[in-house]
C-alpha cells in the first residue's frame, strides 16, 4: 500500500540542502507538512541529474514552458547548457507526483526549475514558472507559490 501524500514539495522548502550552492530555503510550514507525512520533498534539478554544489543557472529567454518546447534552455553561469537535466527533472518529479497520486505542489519561486510566478531569466527577474512547473501546471496540477 503506497503512503497518502497531500503535497510534492521543492526539497529546499523542506529544509534539504538541495540548492545550487549546498543550502536550504526551508519554509516552516513545508517542514511541517513533511515531518507530518503529508508531504514528499522532492528536487527536479537532483532528479535531472545535476550535483551539490553546482553552478547556478537560469533560462536563457522566455520561462520554463518555452524551455519544454524546445524555444529556450537553460544554462549555468558557466554557459554549459544544462537544458537536458532540467527537462529529464521535470519529468522525473511529475512521475512521483503520479506514482502517489499527488495533486498539489508547493515550489519555490525565481528557480529556473521550480521557479513559481517568477523566474531567473538573463540576469533577470521575470514573471513566469520554471521548467518543473510549468509541466506540473500543463498536466493539472495544483502549484502553490513560495
Amino acid at each position: 500500500m503506497k503512503p497518502k501524500y497531500d503535497y510534492i514539495v521543492s526539497a529546499c522548502l523542506a529544509g534539504l540542502n538541495t540548492r545550487f550552492d549546498g543550502t536550504s530555503c526551508k519554509d516552516r510550514k513545508v517542514s511541517e507538512l513533511v515531518k507530518r507525512g503529508r508531504a514528499i520533498p522532492v528536487c527536479p534539478e537532483l532528479l535531472g541529474g545535476l550535483s551539490v554544489p553546482r553552478f547556478p543557472a537560469q533560462i536563457v529567454e522566455g520561462e520554463g514552458r518555452d524551455v519544454l518546447n524546445g524555444r529556450s534552455r537553460v544554462t549555468n553561469q558557466e554557459g554549459e547548457d544544462v537544458t537536458e537535466f532540467f527537462t529529464k527533472g521535470a519529468y522525473r518529479f511529475l512521475e512521483i507526483a503520479k506514482l502517489f497520486n499527488i495533486r498539489k505542489a508547493v515550489m519555490k519561486d525565481e528557480s529556473p526549475s521550480c521557479g513559481c510566478g517568477r523566474v531567473r531569466c538573463s540576469r533577470r527577474t521575470i514573471q513566469g514558472d520554471g521548467v518543473t512547473t510549468s509541466l506540473l501546471r500543463s498536466n493539472g496540477l495544483d502549484v502553490i507559490c513560495l
